[in-house]
């Protein structure tokens, strides 16, 4: 039994996406109150993203599926409808885990087909949300892609990444390890109701100087920045000074884009925490998922002599750039998510 005071669900009267995507048992702990975990064993790990996505990297993991951050604003939530689940409390609270994601890694990684390429975690839901601390999951990831020869990144916004920093500094010495942090507010009330399941914005500016006493150039993810909450000339000020003094290396910033599902659930949170907000975001957003252009060069022009001022633009970056690719969920791809 992985987890002591655990109650099981029988795999009868599981929906079909959790099924087809093989679902062995799911469970729930008091530790998680609310939360169900659907262990599943995978048929793949590696993850190939769309032709033409712009990013940096052609292959992702994402240990699970679903996120305890609960952040309102998550552009992932969509792909939980692959599951037969919602996007909405689902996503936050029906979890799916492949118990066996570094197996299955580890044996395509050995193909002679497998050219090296560089994958990215945390693209889609964070690797070190709070389960990770249970079902440790990351530690055999990381050996994985090292031993390999096998370039990665990580996203997080969970400190528990510092229970593997001497492994991510090991894998470090045989190939590329970059690593980002997201933080994007530090007031705490509007942390506590945007991101209800995070770890406050302290804990993972302490996170940023741990990296950087490592010797890790920490990029930080000062996003996305929530119009007319977070946009603001004092509070952009304070984060990106307080992510400066905590040793990043550089930040990047961009307006909040509401894409599919999620659009709905911010909205409604939106309507009950500030209603005042409901008619600029109508102007802002409209049926669309990104802000006007006329607000994201408002915002650019309010970022870039900040990331000028702390020393935290990156040489290539010249504009604030468009918003993560989400990429198809597990069941479409041939081999992100």
């Amino acid at each position: 039994m992985r987890w002591q005071t655990q109650t099981l669900d029988a795999e009868d009267g599981a929906l079909p996406g959790l099924t087809r995507a093989g679902l062995v048992r799911s469970v729930r702990t008091p530790e998680f109150d609310g939360v169900t975990f659907h262990e599943v064993l995978c048929k793949s790990a590696l993850n190939k993203m769309p032709e033409g996505s712009g990013l940096p990297f052609r292959w992702t993991i994402n240990p699970m599926r679903g996120c305890t951050h609960a952040c309102r604003y998550c552009f992932a939530r969509g792909s939980h409808e692959y599951l037969d689940l919602d996007a909405g409390r689902d996503f936050d609270a029906e979890i799916v885990v492949k118990t066996n994601v570094a197996a299955v890694l580890r044996r395509e990684l050995g193909r002679r087909s497998w050219r090296r390429e560089a994958v990215a975690l945390g693209t889609n839901t964070d690797p070190y949300q709070r389960a990770e601390g249970r079902y440790r999951l990351m530690p055999g990831i990381i050996g994985a892609l090292a031993e390999s020869g096998t370039p990665f990144s990580i996203l997080t916004k969970g400190p528990l990444l510092r229970r593997d920093l001497p492994l991510l500094t090991a894998a470090a010495r045989r190939v590329e390890v970059s690593v980002a942090v997201s933080i994007a507010i530090l007031d705490s009330e509007l942390h506590r109701s945007l991101e209800p399941g995070t770890p406050a914005p302290r804990a993972r500016l302490d996170l940023v100087r741990a990296l950087a006493d490592a010797g890790f150039a920490v990029h930080v993810m000062a996003a996305p920045i929530i119009p007319c909450l977070t946009d603001g000339r004092a509070h952009l000020d304070a984060l990106f000074a307080a992510i400066a003094e905590a040793g990043a290396h550089s930040a990047m910033a961009f307006p909040m884009h509401l894409r599919g599902p999620t659009k709905a659930w911010f909205l409604a949170w939106l309507a009950a925490e500030h209603p005042a907000l409901m008619r600029r975001y109508r102007q802002l957003y409209g049926r669309g998922a990104n802000v006007t252009p006329a607000y994201a060069s408002w915002l650019r022009e309010r970022v870039d002599p900040l990331l000028d001022e702390y020393g935290l633009r990156r040489v290539q970056d010249r504009t604030v750039p468009d918003p993560p690719t989400l990429a198809p969920p597990d069941h479409q791809l041939p081999l992100f998510p």
